[in-house]
């Protein structure tokens, strides 16, 4: 399965660190053990369902225990037999 997550916590941070519960919400990424890679719209996870569901509910949560106010997360999905498994599989053609 491959996972896109975007989180939109508000504020995205605090006046120190403009971008403390995004980067909240990627550390848990980091900390998962997941194949990852950080977009500039959204973080690309590839694992299996049992990985990915409950990372998705805790990625959105740690943007509210690293203190938003509230926080609005985008998620899109692929999975299934037809769908490659891995992100290198979509991009490779696509990268230099």
């Amino acid at each position: 399965m491959i996972m896109e997550l975007q989180v939109l916590p508000a504020p995205s941070g605090t006046a120190d660190d403009t971008y403390a519960h995004v980067d909240a919400a990627i550390a848990l990424i980091v900390a998962s053990g997941v194949r990852y890679e950080v977009g500039p719209l959204g973080t690309s996870v590839e694992g299996t369902p049992d990985q990915l569901w409950p990372l998705a509910r805790a990625v959105h949560e740690a943007t509210l225990h690293a203190g938003a106010r509230s926080c609005v997360s985008i998620i899109k999905v692929a999975d299934g037999p037809a769908v490659p498994t891995q992100m290198a599989e979509l991009t490779a053609k696509h990268r230099s």
